[in-house]
């Protein structure tokens, strides 16, 4: 088919479906999408915590339990542990299909009978209280596979001792650390590859005692870019005085601004073939994918695809990979062909508008099963019998639409309606990616939950926390501390920013004696606040079309002198790209023929 332009059914805004989408679309015997794809992305995200943690009662056991479910939602949540035993089976839960009311209806009934687990806690001994690890140990507000003694981190692989990081893999004492990769010792940094023993880096491979320094690659010894002698080196570093709170932050400040002198990459795309989008690692023909890393396979065929590893021909996925195929509008799921579903891990394939199934195959409108196969709303059928009602059903979607409370349609085709999912919009990563005031979220049709009352006494404002690690005594751990983000008036705390702000928070053994073999102040945000604070220096989910910001022998805003001749001489590169960073985003912005010229 030719190319179609459409109008959002959420926005409102025009998007345009390609032949290769409708190819796609044909394949799997999907009809197109009735959704822009940042809104089909929002409303993918809403299925997702992985952030928040509530205490809440355990409704079999009788109890009090941690888990991101809140106590509001409508289904039992079972401690992870039981969810997972033979004391109960989901197919209990089983019912037949109602032709006389919409699908989407019956499965919204059918998903707040069917008890949840409180937490993703897979052979991770010492991490009870974090959302989702596997293979993990002693780790503390984390999310991660193979985290070891982990803290306040979002997305690491077998990593040691890092606090407060977002996408690590193979790191050992890391912190305040973003996108970087078989590093040790590094604090403050981005894009640091295999460095170690280093400080505040940006875009840095195979460095160590580097702090402050831009687009280096095996260097020893430099600051701001500049070299030192080894001597030279430790005694100028000792002046700097990094375990003090203040001079950190003024670090931080001068780092920042010695970062926009230097040229960017327009994307980091690693051995990648007609890939677009940011943080991509072995991709073949891919369009606005981000944050994958298929280092151990490759990603191909894919479009809007946000976070995962190895996969094939699929769409519009929040976190995917273990070779999977053939999925479409999937949170949290990876599979052979997983259409329309939420938190289906591996080993399952052939779902259609599930959640939390698990080594199952031949699903349709299931929740919570374990190792079933030919089941529709959790009930079984032969073989036989599923295809002929798997078909029926979808004729019936089309048929007998459902209409949520914004007006807006679903049929055979669209994943669930933002309006079915256990969380507020607030607490959800789409908060996290696409922030919205809680005005807006309403206006938007979504959901908004305001802080609960906290049950603690602030017992230090975040002003009286000694500026230097070295005066910070063990009683700090006995301290509630107010987060910097909130203002306390009279003993009662008032919230000033959007960040799901804990209003204050303790300091835990493990995260002290971390700080003070680092030599690092302690922080004054809560960890939720300082995780806003990582994402803010990422890029965000979207491309725009740039033109090359290299004017010939200097960048076109005048600031960054060339160090070699480009390939365009003295005048302005004609190369234009797709980038994640906004035209109207402070930088300098080179294409891959201009970076390579000036980085490698």
């Amino acid at each position: 088919m030719n190319q179609e332009d459409k109008t959002c059914q959420n926005c409102k805004a025009e998007f345009r479906i390609e032949p290769e989408d409708f190819a796609f679309y044909e394949k799997i015997k999907v009809p197109p999408p009735t959704w822009c794809p940042e809104c089909r992305m929002v409303r993918r995200m809403m299925a997702v915590n992985e952030r928040l943690l509530f205490r809440r009662k355990n409704d079999f056991a009788g109890g009090e339990l941690v888990s991101v479910f809140p106590r509001q939602v409508p289904f039992p949540v079972y401690e992870h542990n039981t969810w997972w035993s033979d004391k109960w089976d989901a197919i209990e839960y089983g019912r037949g299909y109602d032709f006389s009311k919409p699908f989407f209806q019956q499965w919204k009934e059918l998903s707040e009978r069917v008890p949840r687990y409180n937490v993703t806690v897979v052979n991770s001994p010492g991490c009870d209280y974090c959302p989702k690890v596997i293979d993990s140990r002693n780790s503390y507000l984390t999310v991660g596979l193979g985290a070891e003694e982990c803290l306040y981190g979002n997305y690491t692989r077998f990593s040691k001792q890092c606090v407060d990081y977002y996408f690590l893999d193979f790191c050992e004492l890391c912190y305040e650390s973003l996108h970087s990769y078989r590093s040790r010792n590094v604090t403050f940094s981005q894009y640091a590859i295999e460095c170690r023993d280093s400080a505040f880096l940006y875009d840095c491979r195979n460095c160590s005692y580097c702090f402050g320094c831009v687009g280096l690659r095996n260097k020893q010894f430099y600051i701001f870019n500049r070299p030192y002698l080894a001597e030279e080196y430790k005694r100028t570093i000792e002046t700097f005085n990094l375990g003090n709170f203040v001079q950190l932050q003024e670090f931080r400040e001068k780092f920042e601004e010695f970062k926009r002198r230097y040229p960017r990459r327009f994307a980091r795309l690693e051995h990648c073939v007609d890939v677009t989008g940011n943080d991509v690692a072995n991709g073949k023909h891919c369009h606005a994918c981000f944050d994958i890393d298929a280092s151990d396979g490759s990603i191909e065929n894919c479009k809007y695809v946000f976070i995962g590893t190895s996969l094939k021909d699929g769409y519009d996925i929040f976190e995917t990979g273990e070779n999977g195929e053939f999925c479409y509008e999937v949170a949290l799921g990876f599979g052979y062909k997983i259409l329309f579903s939420a938190f289906i891990p591996g080993g399952s394939h052939d779902i259609f508008y599930s959640d939390s199934c698990f080594d199952s195959f031949h699903l349709f409108g299931c929740v919570g099963l374990k190792k079933k196969s030919y089941c529709i709303f959790n009930k079984q059928y032969s073989k036989e019998d599923y295809f002929t009602l798997r078909e029926k059903i979808i004729a019936h979607m089309n048929e007998m639409s459902y209409t949520d409370k914004q007006g807006r349609i679903y049929r055979y085709g669209e994943f669930f309606p933002p309006e079915f999912s256990p969380f507020a919009y607030n607490e959800t990563i789409a908060q996290e990616y696409f922030p919205l005031t809680k005005e807006q979220a309403l206006e938007q049709g979504y959901a908004w939950r305001d802080t609960e009352e906290r049950q603690y006494m602030i017992t230090m404002t975040n002003d009286r926390v000694p500026d230097h690690i070295k005066d910070v005594a063990d009683s700090i751990l006995a301290e509630v501390i107010s987060c910097a983000h909130a203002s306390i008036y009279g003993g009662s705390t008032s919230i000033e920013c959007s960040e799901q702000c804990t209003t204050a928070f303790k300091i835990i053994p493990q995260e002290l004696g971390f700080y003070r073999r680092m030599n690092l102040p302690l922080p004054r945000l809560c960890p939720n606040c300082r995780h806003y604070q990582r994402l803010k220096q990422r890029n965000p989910l979207k491309l725009w079309h740039r033109k090359c910001t290299c004017g010939g022998k200097i960048s076109t805003n005048g600031v960054y002198i060339n160090q070699t001749t480009h390939f365009h001489g003295s005048n302005p590169c004609p190369n234009e790209f797709e980038t994640s960073y906004a035209p109207d985003r402070k930088g300098i912005v080179y294409c891959e023929q201009c970076y390579q010229s000036e980085v490698v």
